[in-house]
């Protein structure tokens, strides 16, 4: 029988649009957490202390629209749908919308209130509108937190005002982020507004960079124990990264550590499609099967973030790996092998190839001369 053995297929995969004259340089801010991720594949390109807990302050509300944005998108609510004022969210205190007490607000005003105008008033009327009480409504912020991957935050507040258990980290703050993009297209637009009047009072959006470079949204916050922090996305030539900074010491110096990060990622790294989903990726061997090797294909479209200065001094490698030999029956759709990119002998990227098709398994005689073949190939044929 043939010994199990771990079977590497290297290929060229020609990345001639990724070489560039300037090499990728080392990035450094003046923020205590940072966090910049490419948002087509959740790669992350800087992490200075991401998963560290830190106090999210007003970057909270982007989770509070999150769970609003859920609420619509499953009818439960309707942006012209109407939430009392309650005398507890009229009383709370840091930014406001300036809602008046006991009065009826529409949940799309109280909306551009919490995006625009950071309201933690608005934030309020939400919560209690959605789910009668903040507790409430801040036990769905942490349900919905769980299920975009957030695993080192947790909310007890639509606000983001200090709470010694309410915390969160870059990396996750990130992640909701990404997903507000992609999971609410249809509201996201809301993030790059950049003013909003209620009440006869006139407030603009305290994220400068909007409009600038790409930058499509998202939220700032601010509290004593926090610091001032931002994170935003931004999209240029097709590509969108979104980036968290916190822990700064002003709202100038959040503006420009968010502007210098978002353009270390555009100006060091590019995007590269390798294969689109379904497509072959190469064919692997086949034992005891009733054919001798079957296609592997990507289960979706694989692309990978790279330094542009990759290929210029380093190593770099694409490979197909699986254990060989892999024993028929296998099923469409079974994982098989793995794609890897490796450099300097450093695993950049890595992921899952599936069996394009079936292959059943040989019947005895269709094994026994597999046998036959392999001891005559390898003892005898090859004296």
């Amino acid at each position: 029988m043939i010994n199990l053995k771990t079977y590497i297929r290297c290929f060229v995969i020609i990345f001639s649009t990724i070489l560039a004259d300037n090499s990728t340089y080392a990035f450094e801010t003046g923020a205590k957490q940072a966090y910049l991720m490419d948002f087509n594949t959740g790669t992350c390109l800087f992490d200075k202390n991401g998963e560290k807990k830190m106090v999210p302050s007003s970057m909270t509300k982007v989770m509070t629209a999150y769970v609003v944005f859920s609420n619509l998108k499953e009818n439960n609510i309707d942006l012209h749908d109407e939430f009392l004022v309650s005398e507890n969210a009229w009383r709370t205190g840091g930014t406001k919308m300036f809602v008046n007490l006991n009065s009826k607000v529409r949940v799309e005003d109280l909306l551009r209130g919490v995006i625009v105008q950071s309201g933690n008033d608005a934030s309020k009327v939400l919560a209690e509108g959605i789910h009668g009480e903040e507790s409430t409504f801040a036990e769905s912020m942490n349900e919905h937190a769980k299920q975009i991957g957030m695993h080192g935050s947790n909310f007890k507040n639509a606000s983001g005002l200090p709470h010694e258990e309410h915390y969160s980290t870059a990396k996750d703050i990130a992640v909701l982020a990404a997903a507000t993009v992609k999971n609410f297209p249809e509201y996201y637009n809301y993030f790059s507004e950049t003013e909003f009047k209620y009440n006869n009072i006139h407030q603009y959006n305290k994220n400068t960079l909007l409009g600038k470079k790409g930058v499509d949204g998202l939220k700032t916050g601010h509290t004593d124990a926090g610091g001032f922090g931002v994170v935003v996305s931004a999209k240029r030539d097709g590509r969108r990264l979104i980036a968290v900074v916190n822990g700064l010491n002003s709202e100038k110096e959040r503006i420009r550590e968010a502007d210098k990060l978002l353009s270390y990622g555009f100006s060091n790294f590019i995007n590269k499609k390798l294969f689109n989903a379904d497509e072959e990726v190469t064919v692997v061997d086949v034992w005891y099967g009733k054919q001798n090797n079957v296609a592997v294909v990507a289960v979706k479209d694989i692309e990978v973030v790279l330094p542009k200065s990759i290929g210029k001094k380093n190593k770099q490698a694409t490979k197909v790996v699986y254990n060989s030999p892999i024993k028929a029956p296998i099923k469409k759709g079974d994982i098989i092998a793995q794609l890897k990119i490796e450099e300097n002998n450093q695993v950049l990227f890595s992921t899952d190839l599936v069996a394009k098709e079936d292959v059943a398994q040989a019947n005895i005689l269709g094994k026994a001369m597999q046998n036959i073949n392999y001891y005559w190939d390898k003892y005898i044929k090859s004296k």
